[in-house]
C-alpha cells in the first residue's frame, strides 16, 4: 500500500512539473514578447515592429528555461512559483498601462 502511494505522489509531482513546464512556460514566454513588444521602444531607439520580432526570438528562450527550470526545482510548488510568478508580473506590467 505505501508503495502505490508513493508512485500516485511521484505521478502527480510529475504530472504538475509536466503542466508547470508546458503551461506556465507558455504563459512566461507570451508575457515576455508582450513585455519586449510595448517597453523596448520605449527604452530603445529600435521601432516597435524590431521589439516585436525580438521579443518574439526572447521568448523562444524564455520558454526553453522555464520547461528546463520546472523539472529542476525541488518541488512541484517551487516550480510554479518560479515560472508564473514572473509571468503574472510580466503580464500585470503589459495590462497596466491599459488600465490606468
Amino acid at each position: 500500500m505505501a508503495a502505490a502511494q508513493k508512485t500516485w505522489r511521484y505521478r502527480a509531482a510529475v504530472g504538475s512539473r509536466a503542466l508547470a513546464a508546458l503551461l506556465g512556460g507558455y504563459l512566461l514566454a507570451a508575457a515576455v514578447a508582450a513585455a519586449c513588444a510595448v517597453y523596448l521602444p520605449l527604452l530603445t531607439p529600435a521601432p516597435r515592429s524590431e521589439a516585436t520580432v525580438g521579443g518574439a526570438m526572447l521568448a523562444y528562450l524564455v520558454y526553453a528555461l522555464a520547461f528546463m527550470s520546472a523539472f529542476a526545482c525541488r518541488s512541484a510548488w517551487r516550480a510554479w512559483a518560479w515560472i508564473l510568478g514572473p509571468a503574472l508580473a510580466l503580464g500585470g506590467a503589459v495590462l497596466l498601462p491599459r488600465w490606468l
